[in-house]
């Protein structure tokens, strides 16, 4: 069953008197409980398109459903009352709140639902990722690896039936970073959280169920067992035909 279904999505910006078509009559399907890297080069669209399937930012055109919400109807604040039921989100620079604790960030989307557990459930997440002792520390405190933990955490303190990651791991170190990675899907296999994943890593890619390129605008289908290098042949539209194997 699809929980994320985009169709004929489209996004244009306008530059001075020119208009920039980022994304362009494009087409996706994640089912539950999926895993899902979304690849291309810098500045293919990678992060418009993972913002706008979240509902962070609206479409030019097209449609786009979350579980079964069609955010492309809905206004800003009813775009933000379906991602605060559904929907968790990482961003690559954490975007903590620097003048909160470890703990005050975590419990803060449970505060804005209301929950009396706030406290609890984000005590209970903090010490999951392994900081436990570290959840009176303010960002500035916490090393990046820390701050990407504290950001999974308030992820996944909601419990979201869906989690979007943009370029999870791409502030740090190789070796930071493959524990990040672990904890995602560990958690990921954990509580069966649809996974949606932005990045430029092709072992990170290569992790998920399914991938899919960007490329020029358009998307392009790739299963796990494809190779993400070495690819033999040309890639076709998810919209027309099956997947294929593309090196990026």
């Amino acid at each position: 069953m699809a929980v994320i279904k985009a169709e004929n999505l489209s996004k244009q910006v306008s530059l001075g008197d020119q208009t920039l078509s980022i994304l362009s009559a494009l087409n996706l399907e994640v089912n539950a409980r999926e895993t899902i890297a979304i690849i291309g080069r810098s500045g293919s669209g990678k992060s418009t398109l993972l913002s706008l399937l979240a509902g962070l930012d609206s479409a030019s055109s097209g449609k786009i459903s979350l579980n079964g919400n069609e955010l492309t109807e809905l206004n800003e604040d009813g775009r933000a009352a379906v991602r605060n039921q559904h929907v968790g989100f990482i961003f690559q620079s954490f975007q903590l709140l620097p003048h909160l604790t470890a703990l005050d960030n975590v419990m803060l989307p449970l505060e804005l639902a209301g929950d009396k557990q706030a406290q609890r459930k984000a005590e209970a997440w903090l010490d999951k990722v392994g900081l436990g002792s570290r959840m009176h520390h303010q960002p500035n405190q916490l090393s990046g690896g820390e701050q990407q933990r504290v950001a999974i955490a308030r992820a996944f303190v909601t419990e979201p039936e869906i989690l979007f990651a943009d370029e999870p791991t791409g502030n740090l170190d190789p070796t930071t970073g493959q524990t990040i990675v672990d904890l995602l899907f560990e958690l990921n296999a954990e509580h069966g959280t649809t996974l949606v994943l932005v990045t430029h890593d092709h072992q990170l890619a290569h992790l998920c169920q399914r991938y899919v390129t960007l490329e020029n605008g358009a998307l392009f289908e790739g299963r796990k067992e494809d190779p993400l290098e070495n690819a033999e042949h040309e890639p076709t539209k998810t919209q027309q035909t099956p997947p294929f194997a593309r090196n990026c």
